[in-house]
């Protein structure tokens, strides 16, 4: 699943291309993907007609203001990307008989799997390209998105100036278990996932199982530290492409050439790695170099 990095990349590649653009119109072959509402048709009478006026993050999940103080919320899950480009409606018979509707893409960028399509009003669409179909989409008032309890819940984000040192103190308080499986706790800290609690515990020097309620102030300095420097790193360089399809060329993501642990055999220091199952996913680490406390 893209995690904050990757999901900032995206952000920041589609303000140029989208703010300003009017959506005229709203195709999918998946109804699935509305959360709310529910309804294809409730959904595009909420974003027909709309201006693209921002777009932001949210921990993972992707945040397009809409004018009429409306939002549009996209979590792409496992497989999901959005893409902007063009891509041809076309019909493909389905394994069992009949016929299906696919959108075929029209350059080499164009993702294959595309089954969610805004049609914009300068000719091109935004496109959710999703192999699994995983993704959700929310739609409507801002105040009544944001209310909603998978956006309210969120925790704190993990590079925003309100999040202080003293802030992050805080948010360990009658905090007891595992590290690793803390820091991908969306409602303790938001966009924070499997490669990157790797990252961060290596150059924090915390082993995975760690237990908080043992941190002290050195200890909790070092996270701190290593957070910011280690998503920031991993925004700069586009993120990583571990776990996930390929994406076109003009997001190619680069921090998979510094990566330290996550799905390595040895350290930057040459010490082998241990993995692990924490909480039903892995986790790599160095047991000489990262303290179990």
């Amino acid at each position: 699943m893209p995690e904050l990095p990757e999901v900032e990349t995206i952000v920041r590649d589609l303000r140029p291309a989208l703010v300003g653009r009017r959506v005229v119109g709203v195709e999918t072959d998946w109804p699935k993907y509305f959360l709310f509402p529910k309804t294809a048709a409730a959904f595009k009478r909420r974003v027909i007609g709309r201006t693209i006026t921002a777009i932001d993050r949210r921990g993972k999940r992707i945040v397009i203001h809409l004018d009429a103080d409306r939002l549009l919320v996209i979590h792409q899950k496992i497989s999901g990307r959005l893409l902007v480009g063009n891509w041809k409606r076309a019909a493909a018979a389905r394994p069992g008989g009949g016929r299906r509707i696919v959108w075929r893409p029209m350059s080499a960028n164009g993702g294959r799997y595309v089954h969610l399509v805004f049609d914009l009003d300068d000719g091109r669409q935004l496109a959710l390209s999703d192999l699994r179909k995983f993704a959700t989409v929310l739609c409507g008032e801002a105040a009544v998105i944001l209310n909603r309890p998978e956006i309210r819940t969120l925790g704190p984000e993990p590079l925003s100036a309100q999040l202080t040192f003293a802030r992050f103190t805080q948010l360990f308080a009658r905090r007891r278990g595992g590290i690793k499986a803390l820091l991908m706790n969306p409602t303790f800290i938001a966009g924070i996932g499997n490669i990157y609690s790797d990252e961060i515990l290596y150059v924090a020097g915390l082993h995975p199982l760690s237990r908080v309620e043992r941190f002290e102030e050195r200890q909790l300095k070092a996270l701190y530290r290593s957070i910011r420097s280690v998503l920031r790193l991993a925004i700069r360089l586009r993120g990583t492409g571990v776990d996930a399809p390929p994406l076109p060329a003009a997001q190619a993501m680069g921090y998979d050439r510094v990566r330290l642990v996550y799905h390595r055999t040895t350290c930057p220091r040459g010490h082998p790695l241990t993995r692990i199952k924490v909480g039903g996913r892995s986790a790599h680490f160095c047991a000489t170099e990262q303290e179990l406390m």
